[in-house]
């Protein structure tokens, strides 16, 4: 019998029940795709992957530089991550996600990416609340004060700067916030944020008054199921040189 459907892990975390699931999809040839589900939503899935992938590909792109440090917000099934560590400038990644069992995936191999975020040295997995690190005091993301600023903040994380995983993590999209968040990188530096939404004039309005510049993009990218095209938006800031 063809291979059809598999639930490789369910896990009850505090902000509910999280599922890692690969299928094949009739529709493309059998093709294996890896989906998340969290309560009831579609987290991500394989077959979407473009626009994670270009918000490192863009986020990078705007630095000069061959020793970046680089934060990743948000682990997912790790194409963010492994497009930044793609990039040879890129000297260390730190991938922060509050979701323990996300983490546990790609350290057991369950998901593709995996072996390749956790077999590449400049690769760090924390299990951490990515919006407590980026509002802490101190210029760094580590549990200290000490830290340094990083090169680039890459996240992916909420839905969209108005459409939280979390409520709580509505605080963050404040001037205050940000301007904590800006504080961590260095000068020059880029905040890139994913968002499943059409770029928000009133977050790009945000953005303008935390940071010297800011840009949004849309991504297209193939719909496989509705056979035309879709889109998400990632935002690109920079920080006052």
């Amino acid at each position: 019998m063809a291979f059809a459907f598999e639930e490789l892990d369910f896990q009850t975390t505090p902000l509910g029940d999280i599922s890692l699931r690969r299928r094949a999809e009739p529709r493309l040839a059998g093709r294996i795709v890896y989906e998340v589900k969290l309560n009831d939503d579609f987290l991500m899935s394989s077959l979407f992957t473009e626009s994670e992938i270009q918000l490192a590909r863009m986020g990078l792109a705007a630095l000069e530089g061959d020793a970046l440090d680089v934060v990743v917000g948000g682990l997912g099934l790790g194409y963010t991550a492994v497009e930044a560590l793609d990039n040879p400038a890129v000297r260390s990644l730190t991938v922060i996600d509050v979701m323990a069992p996300v983490i546990d995936w790609h350290r057991r191999g369950l998901v593709p990416l995996g072996p390749t975020l956790t077999g590449d040295a400049r690769c760090s997995l924390v299990e951490a609340d990515f919006f407590a690190r980026a509002s802490a005091p101190g210029n760094g993301f580590g549990e200290g004060t000490s830290d340094q600023r990083v090169h680039a903040v890459l996240l992916d994380i909420d839905h969209s700067p108005s459409h939280w995983l979390n409520s709580g993590n509505s605080l963050f999209y404040t001037d205050e916030t940000l301007g904590m968040l800006a504080d961590k990188i260095h000068p020059g530096g880029v905040f890139a944020l994913w968002s499943n939404d059409p770029p928000d004039d009133a977050f790009m309005q945000l953005l303008g008054r935390v940071f010297a510049s800011s840009e949004a993009h849309v991504v297209p990218f193939p719909n496989f199921y509705t056979g035309g095209e879709s889109s998400c938006s990632v935002y690109l800031a920079r920080t006052h040189a």
